[in-house]
């Protein structure tokens, strides 16, 4: 197996996946360092199901909807998403820099009796083997790797003609600065200090931008917002904090 962590043909920064390795038991505790992304994976898990079923024409009646897809989610830490993509039915590929969150992962998935392929790995060397998928999530990862561009094209390469990719992260902004890390991480503590650097955060018009230069086509973007009155996360015309985007590969991408 490779050192995913220290390959010279990789996006990784290792202080990045210390940083998250060192948290890896917590990711499936509601309460713990990740129950924000307990509290998000509701919205972002229903849009990631409406978009992959209206973007293939797939039987949104159907319980396993996915079945037939392959699936990759990178950067897929404790399987927070790997798990109930699994159970709409896709074949799914959670890849991780992080060996603790693999550990994690995979430990998680037997006890829920889910045949996931889990692997320490990146993007740059699932790309190099050829590997293929319909969908990829990009979920969260893209404001943590130390090369962005050369992160996206490796997606790109691995995107089906045809296929979807889904991109999270967080905007570059005074917005983002004032809740995702001084009010998240210093003032709530929901999140470890330093587990985000705003510096690293991409405004949507340079992810737009970083996705299009890989060949393939932004189809949709939108913002998520949290209230705090109900404790709950929501798609919003708001990209000043959280937001996604959408793309896919064209035949003339191929």
């Amino acid at each position: 197996m490779i050192d995913a962590a220290t390959s010279a043909n990789s996006s990784v920064d290792k202080d990045e996946i210390a940083r998250f390795s060192a948290m890896a038991a917590e990711w499936w505790d509601p309460t713990g360092k990740f129950a924000p992304l307990h509290k998000f994976n509701p919205t972002r898990l229903a849009f990631i199901r409406d978009r992959v079923v209206d973007h293939f024409g797939l039987d949104a009646a159907k319980s396993a909807p996915f079945e037939g897809l392959k699936l990759l989610d990178i950067g897929c830490g404790g399987g927070l998403l790997s798990e109930p993509m699994t159970r709409l039915g896709a074949s799914v590929l959670g890849a991780d820099a992080g060996e603790a969150n693999i550990k994690t992962a995979s430990v998680h998935a037997d006890e829920q009796g889910l045949k996931i392929d889990y692997r320490a790995t990146t993007a740059e060397a699932l790309a190099a083997e050829g590997a293929q998928f319909d969908v990829i999530l990009n979920m969260e990862v893209i404001e943590h790797v130390a090369d962005r561009d050369r992160f996206l094209l490796s997606c790109a390469q691995m995107l089906k003609p045809g296929g979807i990719l889904f991109c999270a992260t967080l905007n570059r902004s005074l917005k983002a600065f004032g809740l995702a890390i001084v009010g998240a991480e210093y003032i709530l503590g929901w999140l470890p200090r330093g587990t985000h650097d705003w510096n690293k955060f991409i405004t949507p018009a340079e992810l737009f931008k970083s996705i299009e230069r890989t060949g393939l086509e932004v189809m949709e973007e939108t913002g998520v917002a949290y209230n705090p009155l109900s404790d709950r996360w929501s798609l919003s015309t708001d990209m000043g904090v959280n937001y996604m985007m959408v793309a896919t590969k064209t035949a003339q991408t191929q």
